[in-house]
């Protein structure tokens, strides 16, 4: 995940949804048919179709040698994701802000709906997983804190015998923030005992993320499906109705 281009990509994300807000306060019925807003309807159909070619050099091995003989798997995915957001904008554009079609609004929301599910993919799957990464590394040291803490408790037996006979009921109490007077090798145990479950709460928590995040995959491609064939569709219509008016 690069910096400059999640902060472009936000950014984007964020233009596009001022964009769409301002069907609120403005409407131009004309604007999509005209020759600038047919200009803007066509380059945010080129963007939109740009995104294609990184899941056909993916998925589909006799083209995956030769297109990234010339453009590496990496750039490509760049250009997927900034057309995927550039795109939607330039439609927005276009769209003039009437939204009294069902099948404009439904290419509106399907928009939305790939953009969020591919940030999803892009973004905070992959911040979740390196999420999981660093606590393993922290857990496992903890761990071994909690042995060592363990081993020296071991041979302190005054020590041993201070422990509490319910540590569910002290897990729980510490949990609300009122923690017991333990102090010396048994107060050590207590403290990273707690630590080691807070990470191992923490992971569990970000393999259940990891799980629906990884659904977003599939619900931005089944999206994508969608919007491709409702776009095709839009386009058709519009070139239809364009040449019988030149008829």
């Amino acid at each position: 995940m690069n910096e400059r281009e999640r902060i472009i990509v936000s950014g984007a994300a964020c233009v596009l949804l001022v964009a769409w807000l301002g069907f609120l306060f403005h409407s131009s019925p004309r604007f999509a048919g005209s020759p600038v807003g047919t200009a803007f309807g066509i380059a945010g159909a080129v963007l939109m179709l740009v995104p294609l070619l990184y899941p056909i050099a993916k998925r589909i091995p006799l083209l995956h040698a030769s297109i990234t003989r010339h453009v590496s798997m990496q750039r490509l995915l760049a250009w997927h994701v900034y057309a995927g957001v550039f795109g939607p904008v330039l439609a927005v554009v276009h769209s003039g802000h009437r939204f009294d079609s069902p099948l404009g609004v439904l290419l509106i929301a399907l928009m939305f709906l790939v953009i969020v599910s591919g940030f999803a993919v892009r973004y905070l799957l992959t911040y979740v997983n390196q999420d999981i990464k660093d606590k393993l590394i922290l857990l496992q040291t903890a761990r071994g804190d909690l042995d060592s803490a363990w081993g020296v408790l071991e041979n302190s037996p005054a020590q041993l015998r201070g422990l509490p006979k319910t540590p569910v009921m002290t897990a729980g109490l510490a949990s609300l923030g009122i923690e017991l007077p333990f102090s010396g090798p048994a107060g050590e145990v207590m403290r990273t005992a707690e630590s080691v479950a807070d990470l191992e709460y923490a992971i569990a928590t970000d393999d259940l993320l990891k799980l629906w995040f990884s659904r977003s995959l599939k619900l931005h491609i089944a999206f994508s499906i969608l919007l491709y064939l409702l776009l095709a569709f839009h386009i058709g219509a519009e070139i239809h109705l364009g040449l019988r008016w030149l008829a």
